[in-house]
């Protein structure tokens, strides 16, 4: 979510009966069921549709996204390019969502919604939905992770070297305050905190980012980050086979959602804030960031430099979302639970991670990716795409 000091981010507040028509005027699309999906500052909804196809009906299921009104009307061009974004992907193989375009042939439509006081605008996007089970509902094994970080990195590596757009300047995104560049943003929200140990170490974590991070920025290479590999946003499904034997093989990852957050950035910011999010849901926090890295790696093996800012990088995304999601949730009462249902976990990590000390870490983190990138080939994931 981008936001200035002078935005306002209203979430959208729109009924079923509503979406139902936008989709029967937009799309032309005959709804049959729908349910409201979980969502930060925007509106999602499942839909399952009718089509009539060859004579015969079918049914098909999508996701509709409303976007809020301040980032529709600020970033059309931003969601014209994750539409192409996605579709590109998914003509690479890549298990993400399809937009579908409106009756006029347009990648989405803004519409002018009546909240009976006052008239929003927001954005009206319609993607294929994908199935599979979130990630967090699943066991979590070193292969997953591992399946998770190369995933992350083949996604950066190949719209680096293979997409193009006219409007791709639009991701810059320079007030985006979840951009690992921008962390610095946060540091007038986190008043939000109190005075507690959490505090503390954000402040310490702000100023080594002054430090070691910001005049380095140059150093690390930059890509387009997805920028929100988190605990909702990958989807695993069981394998069609299933050896006994072999319970790494269970699970392969069957989708890959949510890219609003996409920026240009870095791999190693990356691959930092997977890390951040795969952590915050294991019983084993501290060797999530090897499997998670070596994955990544063999991708796209980070830089000496890189390696060294990675530790701190973690812990700035952690900051971020303890201290933002806090803050939204004041000012989103309504959506509270979503915005802070990582919030106790988070904070609980980012103390252990502090008071651990990055050479601790760093050395269980890159003993694990070393180990791999030794040799360990039987742990590679089938991701042939480039």
């Amino acid at each position: 979510m981008d936001f200035d000091e002078d935005d306002t981010i209203l979430k959208p507040d729109l009924k079923s009966g509503q979406v139902i028509q936008l989709i029967e005027k937009i799309y032309d699309l005959h709804v049959i069921e729908i349910r409201e999906l979980p969502s930060y500052c925007d509106q999602n909804f499942y839909i399952r549709v009718q089509k009539n196809e060859t004579s015969q009906a079918m049914t098909t299921e999508y996701v509709v996204k409303i976007i809020n009104s301040a980032e529709s009307q600020k970033n059309a061009d931003m969601f014209e390019v994750l539409q192409e974004i996605m579709k590109f992907l998914h003509l690479k193989g890549f298990p993400t969502p399809l937009p579908f375009p409106t009756k006029n042939g347009q990648s989405m439509s803004l519409e002018s919604i009546d909240y009976g006081l006052s008239k929003r605008k927001h954005l009206v996007r319609l993607l294929t939905f994908l199935p599979g089970n979130e990630i967090k509902t699943v066991p979590v094994t070193s292969h997953i992770l591992f399946e998770v970080g190369k995933m992350a990195a083949l996604i950066d590596k190949v719209l680096k070297e293979k997409f193009h757009h006219p409007n791709i300047g639009s991701l810059n995104r320079a007030s985006f305050i979840w951009k690992l560049s921008n962390f610095l943003l946060m540091e007038q929200y986190i008043y939000v905190l109190g005075q507690s140990k959490e505090r503390e170490v954000v402040e310490q974590v702000i100023l080594q980012f002054k430090e070691k991070i910001q005049p380095n920025l140059n150093q690390f290479r930059p890509c387009l980050n997805h920028g929100d590999f988190n605990e909702v946003n990958i989807l695993l499904e069981p394998k069609n086979v299933f050896h006994k034997n072999d319970m790494n093989e269970q699970y392969r990852i069957s989708g890959i959602l949510d890219f609003d957050d996409m920026s240009y950035g870095c791999y190693v910011f990356e691959v930092a804030i997977t890390i951040m999010y795969q952590m915050s849901k294991n019983k084993d926090p501290l060797s999530v960031g090897g499997y998670v890295l070596a994955g990544f790696e063999s991708v796209m093996p980070l830089t000496s430099q890189e390696r060294k800012a990675l530790f701190l990088l973690v812990n700035c995304r952690l900051s971020q979302s303890i201290v933002l999601n806090r803050y939204n949730s004041l000012q989103c009462p309504d959506n509270k639970d979503y915005m802070m249902r990582s919030s106790e976990t988070e904070a609980k990590l980012l103390l252990k991670l502090w008071n651990t000390g990055s050479e601790s870490v760093e050395k269980i983190w890159f003993d694990i990716a070393d180990s791999y990138a030794k040799g360990k080939n039987e742990h590679n994931c089938k991701w042939n795409i480039l």
